[in-house]
């Protein structure tokens, strides 16, 4: 959170430029390399120990190095595009809340939306337990329309979560419920 003055408050939303999101595309980028040289080095006769024959090792070798390579690009686009990252805005100054957060490409890439102060009737935290646990602060608004705050694959802990709902709730001064 950053914080430009009292009236001003700015949460910032890191989306897919997490740095397991860095190290798996690596890992799958290398792990696929080894894939396909070693299917390319069976399909040319080439292998070393002459113990891999193409048809199907090699073959299954080169479609998983493939699909692996396939999968790096895509996850490196990800993190390019920074998809889900943004911010959250509560500007007390000018009465509005912005949301903010990068999509994919093309005409929606930018979501961004605005709200008036006004329409905020509470903050909310959503505890899910189990294998999967999810900690999820929302913006609920007039009508009952509920906006997630924090961003996907950003786990904090039950401290933090209620910390940072606890001090939006007073900064907006709305109830806070769980």
């Amino acid at each position: 959170m950053t914080q430009n003055n009292t009236l001003i408050r700015r949460y910032i939303i890191i989306g897919e430029r997490r740095l397991s999101n860095y190290w798996w595309a690596i890992v799958i980028f290398l792990g696929s390399c080894g894939f396909l040289a070693t299917g390319i080095y069976s399909y040319l006769g080439l292998d070393i120990n002459q113990i891999l024959p193409f048809f199907p090792q090699g073959l299954l070798m080169s479609f998983y190095g493939s699909l692996g390579f396939l999968l790096s690009i895509y996850w490196s686009l990800l993190i390019f595009w920074n998809v889900g990252g943004g911010f959250n805005e509560f500007n007390k100054n000018d009465g509005f809340v912005r949301i903010f957060r990068w999509g994919y490409p093309g005409k929606n890439r930018k979501i961004d939306l605005s709200y008036s102060l006004k329409d905020i009737e509470a903050i909310r935290i959503e505890l899910k337990q189990g294998i999967d646990s999810q900690r999820t602060i929302y913006l609920r608004l007039k009508g009952k329309r509920e906006i997630p705050l924090t961003g996907i694959g950003q786990p904090l802990t039950l401290k933090e979560i209620e910390k940072q709902a606890s001090e939006l709730a007073n900064f907006l001064q709305v109830s806070l419920e769980a």
